[in-house]
């Protein structure tokens, strides 16, 4: 545990932001700590609702995620896929695991009997025995839509069936306009013990855009006493995991530190950069934002943890 005394809110989408999210609760209390995550990739497949991001937080905090796959759970088994995949292969391309389709079948069954998505990911948590509190970025829908040359594509459809290989020209989150921050995620800004609001290195466009494109929360945010500070999702001109990269070479965007630090300059205090990005430091402070350099590549829980303290000793 740390000798932190305040409390952090992480901003954070799937399989990046999961990793800093885990080396956070591996030193603080579930008190301490409160993950808001992205619901932008949610979608029903075969009847069931589906919340990716929220599903890769809560199983690497109970310690049961498929580090290697990336998703899903270790030790998954496959039966129900192989049966669909010989009955109904045009819609076997979203591969859903035994026990995973555990998750999405409560899931499915709580919305159905009218509870908001904060009370079953509540719920969902305390099946899988994790006290910390993951909270969705909304009880509204909200879809990412990822807009390509040849149509607009659910993200889902783009990143998985699509498997992230047409051109991504921009991106509109569907929905955004009726739906409210989580009072959960209310409430912990509002928090006097706040003492900072982490975006992790999930990818910006599609993990952290749409938490940061509710109405009103920019102005929320960028009100807080409390310092806001991202951790870059790009190392030495590429990313670690997922797209990123590949869009921001679409969007013609350089794939920099510096280009993240442009891309949040609106509501950011604090950027963490690896220390093979050092020479962009002066770039990054030049935007009027303070760099960090670290470690940044999270191997190991080692490194996550590391990471976490070196964020919660320059905040303290």
């Amino acid at each position: 545990m740390s000798n932190f005394q305040g409390k952090i809110v992480c901003l954070c989408g799937g399989v990046g932001g999961a990793k800093l999210a885990a080396g956070f609760s591996k030193i603080l209390s579930p008190e301490q700590l409160t993950i808001v995550v992205n619901t932008g990739d949610d979608f029903q497949h075969l009847g069931f609702y589906i919340s990716p991001d929220i599903d890769t937080v809560l199983y690497t905090l109970a310690g049961i995620s498929n580090t290697q796959q990336g998703w899903g759970i270790e030790g998954e088994t496959w039966q129900f896929m192989k049966e669909l995949e010989q009955r109904d292969p045009d819609n076997a391309w979203f591969r859903l695991g035994d026990q995973d389709m555990a998750t999405h079948r409560l899931r499915t069954q709580w919305r159905g009997e009218g509870y908001s998505l904060t009370e079953i990911t509540q719920r969902l948590s305390a099946h899988y025995s994790v006290r910390h509190n993951i909270i969705p970025m909304s009880d509204e829908t909200v879809s990412t839509i990822v807009q390509t040359a040849d149509a607009d594509l659910p993200f889902q459809h783009y990143f998985v069936r699509e498997q992230c290989k047409p051109a991504v020209s921009g991106f509109h989150f569907k929905g955004i306009e009726r739906a409210k921050p989580a009072e959960a995620f209310l409430n912990a800004l509002a928090d006097p013990a706040l003492t900072a609001v982490i975006i992790c290195p999930s990818n910006p466009f599609v993990s952290i855009d749409p938490i940061l494109s509710l109405p009103g929360l920019r102005d929320t945010l960028k009100a807080l006493r409390a310092p806001i500070l991202a951790v870059s999702p790009v190392i030495g001109g590429q990313a670690i995991k997922g797209p990123t990269a590949k869009m921001m070479d679409e969007l013609n965007i350089p794939k920099t530190t510096e280009a993240i630090a442009r891309h949040y300059q609106e509501v950011l205090d604090v950027m963490v950069i690896d220390q093979r990005d050092l020479p962009e430091h002066h770039a990054v402070e030049a935007l009027g934002i303070r760099c960090l350099s670290t470690n940044t590549w999270m191997k190991s829980m080692d490194d996550k943890i590391a990471l976490a303290r070196f964020i919660l000793q320059h905040i303290a």
